[in-house]
């Protein structure tokens, strides 16, 4: 039996240009309970706990909850972007160098809990009320072409289960309960 990929606790995301109304439905439940799936994650970890690194070279728990919603923010104006323009290009942004960024040791992760769940109530409800047809409007992105907005939908439904997945895994392997 092989080890497993501590950098792809669920596997690695699979693209998809389009989803059933049922996958989509689906997608838009796990977006809207990551935050208290990440939430029960990092629950009283303490702060050697959280400076743990989820792997040998990768990023701290802290750093993971920091980025989710630096990214899901990202998502979010990718979103209305696409809804709101015609195949509009967006920006990328270097993750690696925005988890080492000042705030990122210092803030309380209790901040980015909280931005969180705000952040996903609004895009929720922005999703929910998406139809079909919006689902297909694309986005420019200078690493994934053309993405539909149901191909973002499933990256970012599986990204709240990646980084929730690194931190379990973790506390699994550590005994954290």
């Amino acid at each position: 039996m092989s080890e497993p990929d501590l950098r792809y606790p669920i596997g690695k995301f699979t693209p998809v240009p389009s989803l059933s109304a049922a996958d989509r439905a689906a997608c838009i439940e796990q977006i809207a309970a990551a935050p208290a799936n990440f939430r029960r994650a990092v629950a009283n970890l303490s702060d050697t706990q959280l400076d743990t690194p989820y792997r040998p070279g990768g990023w701290t728990v802290r750093q993971v909850a920091h980025h989710v919603p630096d990214s899901h923010m990202n998502a979010y104006i990718r979103f209305k972007l696409g809804l709101t323009e015609d195949v509009p290009a967006i920006k990328t942004y270097e993750e690696k160098d925005w988890a080492k960024t000042p705030e990122v040791a210092t803030t309380p992760v209790e901040t980015s809990l909280t931005l969180l769940e705000a952040l996903h109530g609004r895009w929720v409800a922005l999703l929910r009320a998406m139809t079909p047809r919006d689902f297909g409007r694309t986005i420019k992105h200078p690493e994934l072409s053309t993405p539909s907005l149901d191909s973002m939908l499933a990256l970012y439904a599986w990204h709240g289960r990646h980084h929730t997945a690194h931190v379990t895994a973790l506390r699994q392997r550590m005994g954290w309960g």
